[in-house]
């Protein structure tokens, strides 16, 4: 028996009544995450980032005290100080098993020490997030999309700058990885879009299926410091002034190449005269 319109009506409206009471579970569901956030404390491990130092140096007048700052270490190296990197971390060990280190000249001897190297290491940081009021994260692009940068963020801002797609007038715009940050100057913009969430936006020749997400804002609450050794380097201190400073290297370097005084090859040498002070940069070995 063929459906009466009535009642196929009816079944379309139950159907249309049963998607929206999922949309506004998940709408609710978010609204929950967005409210809860503020308060979270996010306590993470920091990766760990194996330093090694490459020779680079820079000259001061002032020695300060070691400086974290992004992806590097700059270590102080006073005057009359010598930074040593060997190839093998075990070749370290072997040569500062003697802590005074004798090194025949024509003329004379040197007498030097030799100590290991502990850099300052950022091991754990607490950071508290919040949702932005004004910006967005949007994502879901597909790696075979082939735009410009400029391009790609010209076409996102004219579509989310139309108030027909629950956009408004876009302030800020940065493209991140795998992802697009937009912000906005009216406010409630980035919350409606959050709420809608997902989007069909054209770009180039394509309709792209894209994802708004809540722009995450956080601060550093509190951040754990502890020394760490660098395992391959070591620390040659009280070298008097009798070389020259090309002289003075290559006599350091001969010495801890030495296997009979507990030496092996030499990654990086840098030498600090007396009189002179500077930074030696410790970088990931991965930049």
């Amino acid at each position: 028996r063929p459906q009466s319109p009535l009642a196929g009506a009816l079944h379309a409206l139950q159907e249309e009544q049963a998607k929206l009471k999922t949309r506004l579970q998940e709408l609710q569901q978010l609204r929950k995450e967005l409210r809860d956030t503020p308060q979270n404390n996010v306590p993470f491990p920091m990766p760990e980032l194996p330093l090694v130092f490459r020779g680079h140096t820079r000259q001061g007048r002032e020695e300060p005290k070691s400086v974290v700052s992004n992806l590097q270490i700059c270590c102080p190296l006073p005057g009359g100080s010598a930074l040593v990197t060997f190839d093998d971390p075990k070749v370290a060990e072997q040569v500062l098993q003697q802590r005074e280190h004798t090194i025949d000249l024509e003329e004379c001897r040197l007498r030097v020490q030799v100590q290991p190297l502990e850099l300052p290491m950022v091991t754990t940081i607490k950071v508290s997030s919040q949702p932005s009021s004004h910006r967005v994260l949007v994502s879901g692009f597909p790696a075979s999309l082939r735009l410009g940068e400029e391009e790609l963020l010209d076409k996102l801002e004219i579509f989310f700058g139309k108030t027909r797609n629950g956009g408004g007038d876009v302030e800020v715009r940065e493209l991140l990885q795998g992802s697009v940050m937009l912000g906005f100057a009216r406010h409630g913009v980035a919350q409606n879009l959050c709420q809608i969430s997902q989007f069909q936006v054209p770009l180039g020749r394509q309709q792209v299926p894209l994802r708004v997400y809540p722009y995450m804002s956080g601060e550093i609450q509190k951040a754990e410091i502890k020394a760490q050794p660098v395992p391959r380097s070591v620390l040659v201190l009280n070298i008097p002034d009798v070389l020259d400073g090309p002289e003075l290297h290559d006599v350091l370097e001969i010495h801890f190449q030495k296997p009979t005084r507990g030496g092996g090859e030499v990654q990086a040498l840098t030498v600090m005269p007396p009189g002179q002070q500077g930074l030696a940069i410790f970088t990931s070995e991965s930049s």
